[in-house]
C-alpha cells in the first residue's frame, strides 16, 4: 500500500511540474504574443524563437528541460526504484502535454523529454541532446532532429542503463512525442515544415 502511495504522490507532484508552461509564462513576462496565438500555436522552444527572439527561446527551453530533469533527479535521491524513477518522468512528460492549468493543451514534449532522459542517465541523455545538435545544424529542422534523436533514445539509454522499466516508459515517452509532432510528420513528407529560426506567417 506504500508503495503505491509513493507512486501517487511522485508521479502526481511530476504532472503538476511539467503542468507549468515555460513558453507562456515567459512570453507573459517579457511582453511577447503568446505562442498559444502566433505560428505554429505551440507553446515551445522553437515557436517561442519563431516570435520571441532567442533569449525568450533559452530560458523556454531550458525551463521546459528543468521540468523532465527535476522531478526524475529527485525521487532518484529519494529512493532507488527504478519503476517510480520512471513514472516520474513519464507524468512529467503528461504534464506539459496535458497540462491541468492550460486547459490540458500544452507542448509536444521534446525539451521535457531531454530533461527526463537526462535525469535517468545523464550520458544517453547528453547523447540524445548531441544527435539532436547535429541532425539541427545539417538539416536546419528542429521537429525531424528532435523525432531522429528521440526515437534513438530508448536504445541509447538501453546500453547505458540496462534497465527494462526505463527503457519500456521512455519508449511509451517517444511515442508520446511522436504523436504530438503528427502534423509536423505530415509537413515532413509534404516538403512544407518551416526551418529552424524561420517564421511560420
Amino acid at each position: 500500500m506504500e508503495y503505491f502511495l509513493n507512486i501517487i504522490i511522485f508521479a502526481g507532484l511530476a504532472y503538476l511540474i511539467g503542468s507549468f508552461s515555460t513558453a507562456i509564462i515567459t512570453c507573459k513576462i517579457m511582453g511577447i504574443e503568446d505562442p498559444r496565438n502566433t505560428g505554429s500555436n505551440n507553446p515551445g522552444a522553437t515557436n517561442v524563437l519563431r516570435h520571441g527572439g532567442k533569449k525568450a527561446a533559452i530560458i523556454t527551453l531550458l525551463g521546459d528541460m528543468l521540468k523532465g530533469l527535476f522531478p526524475v533527479l529527485l525521487v532518484s535521491q529519494l529512493q532507488s526504484d527504478t519503476i517510480i524513477i520512471a513514472l516520474v518522468g513519464l507524468f512529467a512528460l503528461l504534464g506539459h502535454i496535458f497540462p491541468v492549468y492550460y486547459g490540458f493543451n500544452g507542448g509536444k514534449g521534446v525539451a521535457t523529454f531531454y530533461g527526463v532522459i537526462v535525469g535517468m542517465n545523464w550520458l544517453a541523455g547528453l547523447i540524445a541532446l548531441g544527435i539532436w545538435l547535429i541532425m539541427a545544424k545539417l538539416v536546419k529542422i528542429s521537429s525531424l532532429s528532435a523525432l531522429v534523436s528521440i526515437v534513438l533514445s530508448p536504445v541509447i539509454l538501453w546500453y547505458f542503463s540496462r534497465s527494462i522499466e526505463l527503457t519500456v516508459v521512455l519508449s511509451i515517452m517517444s511515442l508520446l512525442v511522436f504523436w504530438r509532432h503528427k502534423k509536423n510528420i505530415q509537413s515532413l513528407l509534404q516538403g512544407s515544415e518551416v526551418k529552424i529560426g524561420k517564421s511560420t506567417k
